[in-house]
């Protein structure tokens, strides 16, 4: 029988133990079957340190050189080294590096070209394959596909096309990416799934809507009950500094403000104390004002409808050859 004594750092040639630390820096501890090997283990070596609980199996042929739960960071490796070395983080995980999406307890995504043998090893890792991945991936480190290619994948996976064009728009809005970079990818690879939906995400964009709240509010509030398409992202000064507001309806004789609010409290003091300036500038400038929050838009639509309307006709909007109510919940006719 083999004698399986406590390995260590100095069973490995001199030679090779910088390039063994430098491995375990850089892949935050995590090792494949491949590079043991490599670096001299014997498969007794690794049986020895698995069943002595010193290293532990994280996927398929590869392991975790210590003790105790892997970091994120440890995570990733492992998926990546799993992958092969083609492998990107794509989908949910590479959102998340890019910081479209919070941290979130769920696989580990990666795409992997189609050659490649791995497969999902739930609930660890999910395994996507591509053939442009030379065309989407960044060299980071980790490597993850482009801000971009990210996008429009989430975009494809999606359930419903519905939920394709929400999530356009709510990542478009809030990441750091041009508009146009995220266009140029739609033309340069177009989606096989949503395409539609997703183009009208981008359209939305174009045209000033921010978030999944202000598309809610175009279609199930404005839209469905012959509002009048209000202006989006209208500039005011208040306090010497430019604030936009989500919709305004200036533009058809009512100096009317719409706030569509997404957060459930207010992250920070700055943010309650800008919304208070910015209520008060309204003010003194004669403006009315109605703030709606995504539970008012998402479950009571012809509530908020008839309250700006309401308003709009307080405040000088003439109504004569507007579009008709379209709201199955609705009685025809306008209030």
């Amino acid at each position: 029988m083999p004698q399986n004594c406590r390995w260590s750092t100095d069973r490995i040639p001199d030679a090779s133990r910088p390039d063994w630390l430098t491995l375990l820096s850089r892949q935050h501890g995590v090792v494949s079957l491949r590079q043991l090997r490599a670096h001299g283990h014997s498969p007794d070596d690794v049986l020895a340190n698995l069943t002595a609980g010193r290293w532990q199996r994280v996927l398929p042929r590869i392991y975790a050189a210590f003790t105790g739960e892997p970091s994120r960071s440890a995570l990733l490796s492992a998926a990546l080294l799993y992958g092969g070395p083609h492998a990107v983080l794509s989908h949910h995980t590479a959102a998340e590096e890019w910081r479209l999406l919070p941290i979130a307890d769920r696989p580990v995504e990666i795409t992997v070209p189609y050659s490649s043998s791995a497969v999902s090893q739930p609930p660890s890792v999910v395994v996507h394959r591509s053939r442009a991945l030379r065309h989407t991936t960044l060299d980071t480190t980790p490597p993850r596909t482009r801000g971009p290619d990210t996008i429009l994948d989430l975009a494809v996976s999606q359930r419903t096309a519905r939920e394709a064009t929400m999530l356009v728009v709510d990542l478009v809005s809030r990441s750091s990416l041009p508009l146009q970079a995220v266009q140029d990818c739609f033309v340069l690879r177009p989606p096989y799934r949503h395409r539609a939906a997703i183009r009208r995400g981008l359209e939305l964009i174009g045209n000033g809507l921010m978030s999944a709240l202000e598309v809610e509010y175009l279609e199930n509030v404005e839209e469905q009950h012959g509002l009048p398409r209000g202006d989006r992202q209208t500039p005011f000064a208040v306090d010497g500094k430019t604030l936009w507001e989500d919709v305004t309806y200036d533009g058809h004789g009512a100096a009317v403000t719409i706030r569509l609010d997404g957060r459930t409290t207010h992250a920070t003091g700055g943010v309650a104390f800008r919304d208070r300036r910015r209520d008060n500038a309204a003010e003194l400038a004669g403006r009315a004002r109605l703030v709606y929050g995504w539970q008012d838009v998402h479950t009571s639509p012809c509530a908020v409808a008839a309250e700006v309307r309401r308003i709009l006709l307080r405040e000088g909007w003439d109504p004569t050859g507007s579009r008709d109510t379209t709201c199955h919940h609705c009685r025809p006719g306008r209030s």
